[in-house]
């Protein structure tokens, strides 16, 4: 049976192509292949246009405007006194940035980044002192503040917080970790730490430079309105002891 087989496809004609047949072929295999190479260069285009490479006129005007409004709002705020006074029994705060960068200009930009805050959601610990309710005053639409109580920070350090080596963050679970970093000032576990943070300790900022900014989940039903003061109905400012509430809702 096999070498039935074997005889039969041995003595097969072989079927005869033109040659304009076989040109037309290699022409539509050429053409299939640049399709896939424009399709391919199309797709990198509209990536890029995605990640923000390209902005219509309409809405560049529209960055202008804010851009605008917010140096008219800087101006305005240096003439006027502050509308929040430093409490002496409140001296950690916590600053979380509750807007994204369209129309931030460049010393409010400038500012959020010096705070590592520079996306939505973000907190860090900061000591609470003339020098920072004057930053504060600048990027106060931008960010919402408090004074966490021992309870806060301790869910935040336990459950939100990283620790700083080599430009990479990595988990507070070894105190071995923690003594390597901070050992030399003291601080040998994460009681340590969290003394050294609430307490405003004489090496507060080195705990708060070691510390990785806190990644915090988008509040529980959402933000009430971000355009508004917390004092107006609102979600950016100072929340005083409120900020406790927050946090919970984000942790």
């Amino acid at each position: 049976m096999n070498n039935f087989v074997f005889y039969a496809l041995e003595n097969k004609p072989l079927t005869l192509v033109s040659e304009t047949l076989l040109k037309k072929r290699k022409k539509r295999a050429e053409q299939k292949a640049k399709a896939i190479q424009n399709a391919v260069r199309e797709r990198k285009k509209q990536r890029q246009r995605k990640k923000g490479g390209f902005k219509s006129a309409e809405k560049l005007v529209k960055e202008y405007r804010r851009i605008e409004r917010d140096n008219k709002r800087l101006k305005w705020a240096m003439r006027c006194p502050a509308k929040f006074d430093f409490p002496t029994e409140h001296r950690l705060g916590f600053i979380i940035r509750i807007r994204g960068s369209d129309g931030v200009c460049s010393r409010t930009s400038k500012i959020l980044d010096l705070l590592k805050l520079r996306a939505v959601n973000i907190g860090v610990f900061v000591e609470m002192n003339e020098a920072m309710l004057q930053l504060l005053k600048v990027i106060e639409p931008f960010v919402t503040w408090g004074y966490p109580n021992l309870k806060t920070v301790r869910e935040l350090i336990y459950k939100r917080g990283y620790g700083r080596a080599m430009g990479r963050r990595f988990p507070l679970s070894d105190n071995a970790f923690i003594e390597e970093r901070l050992g030399k000032y003291g601080i040998v576990c994460l009681e340590d730490l969290l003394h050294q943070l609430y307490t405003i300790g004489p090496h507060f900022k080195k705990v708060a430079n070691f510390l990785w900014k806190f990644k915090l989940n988008p509040p529980k039903n959402g933000w009430t309105k971000k355009s508004l003061r917390f004092t107006e109905g609102g979600d950016y400012g100072n929340r005083d002891i409120k900020i406790n509430d927050l946090l919970r809702k984000m942790i």
